[in-house]
């Protein structure tokens, strides 16, 4: 009898808890004056690259004369963080917002309420996870997609894209990946300090590169192309954005 009381208490508090973000979510919001609604939200999540990716989309959007900010980590972080930074951003006169979003955010209901303009995924690789189970991340995840994005962006290359094939953007969808879709990888080149890939973006044949090293670079620099195609980015913007982010 004490187990079974013990597990919904459990059950009361999660849900209180969950309740209680929902309810701060509505109060900063309209504290801060509801600054998303004059900005295009992208939202980048998956176990890595995320903040490359984000990074990469800020250099095009930058490039093409957007007004751009960029809250980009590994790390989770507060309701209050991410509404001031929408704040911030709002002020300083950004017209796009790019978020990375990891599971455990998603989790705690930290995006509740805000509008996602693209639901972007990277990737999912199980041995990255510290603090959940792989059903738990995925189910996170998913939160992301359920808020109902104009635009999806899919990993077709990714283990558990089916999982997500399901999720479709309100407006539209795009696939990226070596395996197929809207921009796909057709080589690379590795070296030492950094990448070149070449893609075809919607049949047209585009070689760049980055400073980025790693064979996953490729699929990074697929990822932030994909984004930018969705928003409308010229092909040149791309290639020039990409090429100009130097991590550090």
């Amino acid at each position: 009898m004490e187990k079974r009381a013990d597990s919904k208490g459990k059950n009361k508090k999660g849900g209180l808890k969950a309740r209680t973000q929902k309810l701060k979510a509505g109060i900063l919001k309209s504290y801060y004056g509801n600054p998303i609604k004059d900005m295009k939200l992208i939202a980048i999540t998956g176990t890595a690259g995320k903040v490359v990716v984000a990074h990469y989309v800020h250099e095009i959007l930058r490039g093409s004369g957007e007004q751009v900010a960029v809250l980009a980590s590994d790390q989770p972080f507060k309701l209050g963080m991410l509404h001031k930074f929408l704040s911030d951003a709002w002020k300083a006169g950004a017209n796009y917002v790019i978020v990375t979003v990891p599971a455990s955010t998603l989790r705690d209901n930290v995006f509740y309420g805000l509008p996602v303009h693209v639901a972007a995924m990277t990737n999912f690789v199980t041995s990255s996870l510290k603090d959940m189970t792989a059903d738990e991340y995925l189910d996170s995840e998913k939160t992301l997609f359920d808020m109902k994005p104009e635009i999806v962006i899919l990993n077709h290359d990714d283990v558990n894209y089916e999982t997500f094939a399901e999720f479709k953007g309100t407006k539209e969808t795009f696939v990226y990946g070596q395996t197929g879709g809207d921009v796909k990888i057709l080589n690379s080149k590795l070296y030492p300090k950094g990448t070149e890939a070449t893609l075809s973006i919607k049949s047209e044949v585009v070689s760049m590169a980055t400073f980025v090293p790693g064979e996953t670079a490729t699929s990074y620099m697929a990822c932030a192309a994909t984004i930018a195609e969705a928003l409308g980015i010229k092909t040149e913007k791309i290639i020039d954005g990409i090429a100009e982010y130097l991590p550090e």
